[in-house]
């Protein structure tokens, strides 16, 4: 699945190392393989944005690498496509040599897959499902400040989804865990992949019922129920969180 740039290949570039990425004037390389000295390197094309291949290459830059965040803005459909090719390019990485044999491994050339040629083990890029979640009390939404983001948003809860169990046993749990409430009425809205490191996102809206607020201080720093006109700091545009949140204020709204 890999090519040999030329020259004349042109498309969006994602040259990614370490789940960064290279972002020279802090906006990803578009035009040709030579205006960015990319000639010569090998590449994966991960799908295509405004009729232009998407490329991805693994190698670093050193200077002007990047989290995937800094494009957290962009349009989701190319913002999916750097997060797809983010995972790639660390899944290629860290899976260099065989888990059960330790020889090592070479790429596919049919699929996203790592091949052992001793013990012909084949490896596939992992994803981590996670579930997160809107709750509703009255004309309120249940909003944290989460320890991991080290800012002042506020969202709504998630968690990662645990052996053994069921996307509705996870948010119940991680609901009861992080803040003490219960939740009934749940209904699934939407999904994002989430390139942070390599999640997928199923996003729910549930109704309060019971519990007193109570939060878990090694994963929130704060939580409130807040009234659909008086929030905080909200996630960006074009994130699961945002859209869940913004279709509860709809729904406050309406009700009122």
């Amino acid at each position: 699945m890999q090519h040999e740039i030329s020259s004349v290949d042109a498309g969006w570039w994602i040259v990614s190392h370490e789940q960064k990425l290279w972002l020279p004037q802090g906006d990803l390389p578009h035009g040709s393989a030579a205006a960015f000295k990319l000639a010569g390197s090998k590449a994966q094309a991960v799908g295509e944005w405004q009729g232009e291949t998407v490329w991805l290459v693994c190698e670093n830059r050193d200077r002007d690498m990047f989290s995937v965040r800094q494009l957290i803005d962009e349009e989701a459909g190319l913002f999916q496509l750097a997060g797809r090719a983010v995972q790639l390019a660390e899944f290629y990485r860290s899976h260099r040599f065989c888990g059960y044999c330790g020889h090592e491994m070479h790429l596919s050339k049919q699929e996203n897959a790592c091949l052992c040629g001793h013990c012909r083990e084949r490896y596939y890029p992992q994803i981590a499902p996670c579930v997160i979640v809107a709750i509703r009390r009255g004309d309120e939404i249940l909003l944290a400040n989460h320890a991991r983001h080290r800012n002042s948003i506020y969202t709504v809860l998630a968690g990662f989804v645990e052996v053994g169990e069921t996307l509705e046993q996870a948010v119940a749990r991680e609901v009861m865990e992080e803040s003490n409430v219960r939740v009934k009425n749940l209904r699934y809205v939407t999904s994002q992949p989430w390139p942070f490191p390599h999640s997928l996102m199923m996003a729910f809206m549930a109704e309060y019922d019971g519990g007193d607020l109570q939060i878990d201080n090694k994963e929130l720093l704060d939580a409130g129920w807040y009234r659909y006109d008086a929030l905080p700091l909200l996630p960006p545009p074009g994130t699961v969180a945002r859209r869940l949140i913004e279709d509860t204020v709809a729904i406050c709204r309406a009700d009122a």
